[in-house]
């Protein structure tokens, strides 16, 4: 089995696996060194609301924007080769964006969003190559 990777974890957030992306960076999360712990859960915290607004979860994507977002501002503006800022501000739109509709509606807010390819769902954008991007741990 191999060890899991912060590539491995951008790379299906950003193919919307947010549920696989989830499992990645727990496995990252609960070996990473203290300091590295809420870099690790914000950004899991930010695939599992993305993940919550893919089932039509109005209050988990809320909470879980907003804890993800919460998690990262000590981060910026990157770390560990990742535009921290502007996944953030990415974030941070969606999360303003679901707070401006009921809770009802998100399955057209979702709908919306299927029929513009997913563009408000946040990117995580690297600064190097993803194959440098490892974890700080190694098993």
């Amino acid at each position: 089995m191999s060890v899991p990777t912060l590539a491995q974890a951008i790379a299906e957030f950003n193919q919307r696996q947010f549920y696989v992306c989830h499992d990645t960076l727990e496995a990252i999360w609960l070996e990473a060194e203290p300091t590295e712990k809420n870099f690790y859960q914000g950004i899991l915290q930010i695939a599992v609301g993305c993940y919550h607004l893919q089932n039509q979860n109005w209050q988990g994507a809320v909470t879980l924007l907003g804890e993800g977002i919460r998690r990262l501002q000590t981060f910026q503006p990157q770390y560990q080769g990742v535009e921290i800022t502007a996944l953030m501000e990415q974030s941070f739109a969606l999360l303003t964006a679901l707070q401006a509709i009921a809770p009802t509606q998100v399955v057209e807010f979702w709908q919306q969003q299927i029929a513009q390819g997913e563009r408000q769902l946040p990117l995580i954008t690297r600064l190097v190559e993803p194959d440098s991007l490892y974890s700080s741990h190694r098993r």
